[in-house]
């Protein structure tokens, strides 16, 4: 018998070889086998017969290394889904879909390592300098009172075990496992771990307005069905989604079933978590980027098993295997980040969508300012639209006002009517929130005397102006780095300036402005390191009258309740680009910053400070709203034939030269059927052209951009053509890679 084996190797085709003696391997099962000079680990994907010559000339496994199906049938199917769709090696799928440890071929035998206490510590055990020692064993016994299982009716501590998973999951760190363990303090011990208790309410659930009773109707009923249904919850931020999240998971729960909750990063993953533990006493698992192959492998186990109840994860959670799956959440659901943007370039929220149809589930995509995907799917009739328009309890809508800075003096790169705004907050005792959407001290390094800029030499960008941790330029791009030089390069002067504001220099310019007021930067440089966000959320507390300023990382549903005032000094960058997504991306931004106003009983005010008060997308957005300013965007998509009204893909070539990414893109329109016949089909070429940032990391990116009028003939016309593409010898020392509903064009 043969079978046939989905490696990962950046090859369209699965592999057929012979299994020797009786043991055949059931289709979901990992075989080891030879490919090449090389031993690999693949997936059987189907079962197949030849005659006995054919068998002899085939390869045979070497070893079969699962006795039951690891892959069930439902993550086939979404594994050959998302293989056709993304136009993507079904090998490479399963290397993304699966742990590290599952494709290494560890065996999975689902016991989990726990940690028994065996004594309780001493000052001996301890040195004096040990501190950081004392406060990981003060954590674990906190966790194992919290989280450990008795299993006899002795309550001491030699009879307590907690798992691994639970003390990593709380902050206690690996290294210091093994040094309390050669102390003879804890002691390592496997066992099958029990299925948990029906997942029940912990406290009281909150009273709901009667929008968000009419919403948790409307899925309850289809949890009950059960069946799918695809609900876009659109609430303006405050409106109380989470509390419907709750509400509605109260009743998949109590069927026995898993929630899945995506969030589009990790930041949010302890407050989410926080809030559901609060709510329910069920097995909650959290699932992100950040966790090492074990934690990662042992949560991959528990949502297949059905150990985990309520699954929290960023976008990657919803590739994993699930017992029975009752309900998906997708939070923040217009958020790029839910967008893979290399390797297998899926949507989280397309996925979420898909395995919903697939496993007979609701699907809740909640947010408050939907993509025109999604809004496009409500006209269509693919989404049920849920609206929430009021906020929860005595809140307020924040007022919005755009401040032109035309005619006014600036100081620090803000207006002065901005400037008395936030003294006017801050005299109240209250906190701001400065947004500016682009980290560092300055985007450009400027020569006053002949003009020379700092640019990276691998990427056609600018460096950035860091001064901490260490001054230096920086691409943000490649992450290039060198020292900020005394004098210019080109001319020889001194006088170099730092042109433009980031996120570093406008907190020097508040700390100027306002010196006894603390000011917090909240980015990607100051967020990095582990436990930092929980420093910034207690340094913000600790503080009612303080200024934040912060990147787009704020705007992700964190809750800063004395925040009255939200400033954005610069709006107008977002309206100017010439990605035709930059106008609904920057106005998602903005309100969803607004939002972090005036979240309890404090009214809210938003200033949009502009250079261009009669933009009519600004205008709109804050006199009329998002949603209308969506429809008139959407109104622009549909005359233009843009996305979502047509269907995209992108094929990206990077190379040594620019010449010869227009050779293979050519070549491989040459490929296409005739202008006509496209033309006839609805279908429409853009390209090929260099792209934006032709060069990035000393390599040079050309496009083609491909639209059609309907889905199934962009997945007709891709089917064949892409494998023909990659074939063509000229693109055997290029790298080609295709992007199916690209998120940039860049």
């Amino acid at each position: 018998m043969l079978i046939q084996v989905a490696l990962p190797v950046p090859i369209d085709s699965v592999f057929d070889y012979r299994v020797v003696g009786d043991a055949l391997p059931a289709i979901g099962c990992r075989v080891r086998v030879p490919f090449g000079a090389r031993k690999l680990v693949g997936i059987v994907v189907a079962h197949i017969e030849h005659s006995q010559l054919t068998q002899n000339a085939i390869k045979p496994v070497l070893d079969i290394l699962d006795e039951l199906p690891i892959v069930d049938e439902a993550l086939l199917k979404l594994a050959y889904w998302l293989s056709a769709y993304y136009c993507y090696p079904l090998g490479d799928v399963f290397a993304v879909m699966l742990p590290t440890l599952i494709r290494q071929g560890m065996t999975l035998d689902y016991r989990q390592l726990c940690w028994r206490q065996l004594r309780d510590a001493t000052d001996e055990d301890f040195s004096a300098s040990a501190k950081k020692q004392r406060q990981q064993f003060a954590l674990y016994e906190l966790v194992i009172n919290s989280h450990g299982n008795s299993h006899s009716n002795s309550h001491s501590n030699d009879t307590k075990l907690v798992t691994e998973f639970a003390l990593l999951d709380n902050g206690v760190e690996p290294a210091y496992l093994k040094k309390f363990e050669q102390k003879d303090l804890i002691a390592p011990v496997y066992q099958m771990p029990s299925l948990p208790k029906l997942a029940k309410l912990a406290t009281t659930p909150l009273t709901l307005n009667l929008q968000q009773q009419q919403a948790v109707q409307k899925i309850t009923h289809a949890c009950q069905q059960p069946h799918y249904e695809g609900f876009l919850l659109n609430g303006i931020t405050g409106s109380g989604k989470t509390e419907v999240y709750l509400q509605v998971m109260q009743t998949v729960l109590a069927q026995g079933k898993q929630v899945l909750i995506l969030v589009p990063e990790i930041g949010l993953t302890p407050q989410t978590r926080q809030r559901f533990a609060e709510r329910f006493e069920a097995q909650v698992l959290m699932l992100h980027s950040g966790l090492n192959d074990t934690v990662r492998l042992d949560g991959w186990q528990q949502c297949r098993l059905g150990y985990a109840q309520i699954i929290i994860g960023t976008r990657s959670s919803v590739l994993y295997p699930f017992a029975n799956l009752g309900l998906i959440i997708v939070d923040e659901s217009h958020d790029q980040s839910y967008k893979q943007q290399d390797s297998l370039r899926y949507h989280a929220s397309d996925v979420a969508l898909y395995r919903g149809f697939q496993l007979n589930c609701p699907v809740i995509l909640g947010t408050a300012t939907p993509s025109l995907e999604s809004l496009y799917l409500v006209q269509q009739g693919k989404l049920t639209e849920l609206t929430l328009t009021q906020r929860a309890g005595d809140a307020k809508p924040a007022i919005m006002q755009l401040i032109d800075a035309r005619q006014q003096a600036w100081q620090n790169g803000l207006a002065q009517s901005l400037i008395q705004a936030i003294r006017q907050t801050l005299d109240k005792d209250e906190q701001v929130l400065v947004f500016l959407n682009r980290r560092g001290y300055a985007p450009i390094l400027l020569c006053d005397a002949c003009g020379w800029q700092a640019d990276c030499p691998r990427c056609d960008a600018h460096l950035t102006v860091h001064f901490q941790p260490v001054a230096m330029l920086k691409c943000h791009h490649c992450d290039w780095q060198q020292a900020i030089p005394n004098h210019c390069p080109s001319c020889g002067s001194s006088n170099l300036d730092p042109v433009g504001m980031g996120t570093a220099r406008m907190v020097e310019g508040l700390t100027e402005l306002f010196p006894d007021v603390p000011v917090i930067q909240i980015d990607r440089d100051t967020t990095r390191k582990k436990n930092s966000w929980e420093q910034v959320y207690q340094r913000i507390a600790d503080n009612p009258k303080a200024i934040l300023v912060g990147t787009q990382m704020v705007a992700k549903g964190h809750h800063f309740p004395n925040v009255t005032l939200v400033a954005i000094p610069n709006a107008d960058r977002g309206f100017l680009s010439s990605d035709f997504r930059s106008p609904e991306h920057t106005a998602q931004l903005i309100i969803q910053v607004a939002g972090r106003a005036g979240r309890a009983d404090k009214a809210g005010l938003v200033l949009i400070q502009t250079l261009q008060p009669e933009n009519p997308a600004l205008l709109t957005l804050v006199r009329e709203g998002y949603l209308s300013f969506a429809q008139q965007l959407l109104a622009e998509r549909r005359m233009l034939g843009l996305p979502p009204l047509t269907y995209a893909c992108l094929v990206r070539v990077e190379s040594k030269s620019l010449e010869n990414n227009q050779q293979i893109l050519h070549q491989a329109m040459a490929l296409l059927p005739s202008r006509q016949h496209m033309t006839a089909l609805g279908i429409a070429i853009n390209g090929p052209v260099d792209a934006p940032m032709a060069k990035k990391n000393s390599r040079y990116h050309s496009h083609l951009l491909i639209l059609t009028k309907t889905r199934h003939v962009r997945q007709q016309l891709l089917s064949d053509w892409w494998r023909q593409t990659i074939a063509l010898p000229s693109a055997k020392y290029a790298r080609l890679s295709i992007d199916v509903d690209p998120m940039s064009w860049s």
